[in-house]
């Protein structure tokens, strides 16, 4: 008798594969995607520094909100990060701190925590390594 079909041990072994590279590579891609979103927010980081000092030469003053630059946080951004700026026009010189602090799922498998970016143009991170801005 000739049957057509697949054998349970081979549907087994076709289901055990697909279960290895699934476990190999959905690691790959969250880290991927991680990286991504952190490579959008330092970008967009620095934009919003670079629209600080633009208000700077325009009113003298570093700007104390992102609604008074005037700001719009691209979706890809602020769905996985809270961007904000802070100044101290009292300072002398002034000075500003642009910040992305990681929301949710972005916070729980980056490693690198908060961005900031300072009005001398001093980059840092709340921990991991040197790689966060790249």
């Amino acid at each position: 008798m000739n049957q057509n079909g697949f054998t349970l041990i081979e549907v087994m072994i076709t289901a055990a594969i697909i279960a290895i590279l699934a476990m190999v590579a959905l690691p790959s891609y969250r880290d991927y995607t991680v990286r991504a979103n952190r490579s959008a927010a330092a970008s967009y980081v620095m934009e919003v520094a670079n629209m600080q000092e633009r208000n700077f030469l325009d009113e003298r003053s570093y700007a104390t909100s992102m609604a008074d630059l005037g700001a719009t946080t691209p979706t890809q951004v602020s769905s996985n990060f809270t961007i904000s700026t802070t100044a101290n026009n009292a300072a002398t010189p002034p000075t500003y701190t642009v910040s992305a602090v990681p929301k949710s799922g972005q916070a729980s498998d980056d490693s690198c925590g908060t961005l900031t970016l300072n009005s001398q143009g001093q980059k840092g991170h709340a921990a991991g390594g040197a790689r966060c801005w790249d």
